[in-house]
């Protein structure tokens, strides 16, 4: 028999307009315990995600730990995506100013005291860049048998977003992502192949007004700047929403086609670095070492995401 108790789950995110849609449906679902929001610079400066994060969970009702976390990558360097995501890192909304507090301790150390303290393994999920997962776990190797896995929205198995070949997330910091692909432990990415089917188009902004209230508008008018912004950078006449489909994922596996697959990321390639390298015909003869998501139940997909803001909105 299936166990129907929730999946006890920290979402490391950089809000980020499809980080936002990730915290409600982590939120919302009734197969999702949400232990905690930590954040990290990626979409913005950490300050920045860090006070989207607060004001979204303020928004929504939704009380949970939030902890700031890296401020830059492993190796150092920032890089952020104003072009995307606009100064705020979520602009076009009208959230409230937060009433939800910020964690005295920082992102790494509030999931190293839930790992240690819990019953049971704890499921990590990550919709920015690595580098909190990463410092974990290299810092605190006793907890990653805590750990059930980790899921991650990130890389692809041939293109990039923010280089040729490399996605965002990954590109920010590739050492981190190094670490956590050599981990040893469950992995899922949730890449560019299966998240740029995730399309909000016509319909949905339509459904999602329907809804009614503050809630639903503020997402709507989210997702208009955001779908300009792609239209204008990348030519997409609908935006991909990246971060939701790691949770979707999770709490109805189908949602995803999936295959097991050898998958290490480029550090040093002068035009790949960053790049996530999937051997998806086994031509290296290595051990897969991740699931990789390929194929999205879009519809199935977005009935998840609309009926979490469904379920927030009429609290």
């Amino acid at each position: 028999m299936r166990d129907l108790r929730p999946i006890p789950v920290v979402l490391d995110c950089d809000p980020g307009h499809d980080d936002m849609f990730a915290i409600l449906l982590a939120a919302a679902h009734p197969g999702i315990d949400l232990l905690a929001v930590t954040t990290v610079a990626g979409n913005g400066p950490l300050d920045k995600v860090t006070l989207n994060a607060r004001r979204i969970c303020t928004a929504a009702g939704i009380d949970t730990i939030i902890a700031a976390g890296a401020d830059r990558a492993l190796a150092g360097g920032q890089d952020t995506a104003p072009r995307i995501h606009g100064d705020s890192a979520l602009d076009g909304t009208d959230l409230p100013e937060p009433t939800i507090p910020l964690a005295a301790d920082d992102a790494v150390t509030v999931m190293a005291r839930l790992l240690a303290d819990a019953p049971g393994p704890i499921t990590i999920v990550a919709t920015g860049p690595l580098t909190n997962v990463a410092t974990l776990l290299r810092d605190r190797p006793d907890l990653a048998p805590k750990i059930e896995r980790i899921v991650f929205m990130g890389g692809s198995t041939g293109r990039g977003n923010r280089a040729p070949l490399a996605e965002f997330n990954i590109w920010v910091d590739p050492e981190a992502a190094d670490i956590v692909l050599r981990s040893g432990l469950p992995l899922l990415m949730c890449g560019l192949d299966v998240t740029h089917q995730a399309l909000a188009g016509p319909e949905i902004f339509k459904r999602l007004r329907d809804i009614g209230g503050p809630l639903p508008a503020t997402l709507a008018a989210s997702l208009e700047f955001y779908g300009n912004a792609y239209r204008e950078v990348f030519g997409m006449t609908a935006p991909p929403l990246h971060d939701p489909v790691a949770i979707a994922a999770i709490v109805e596996p189908d949602v995803v086609r999936r295959v097991a697959a050898p998958v290490v990321v480029e550090l040093t390639g002068e035009h790949t670095r960053g790049a996530t390298v999937v051997d998806l015909y086994g031509v290296t003869g290595a051990a897969p070492n991740a699931e990789v998501a390929l194929e999205l139940d879009r519809d199935r997909f977005w009935d998840l995401v609309l009926d979490a803001v469904r379920t927030l909105a009429n609290r």
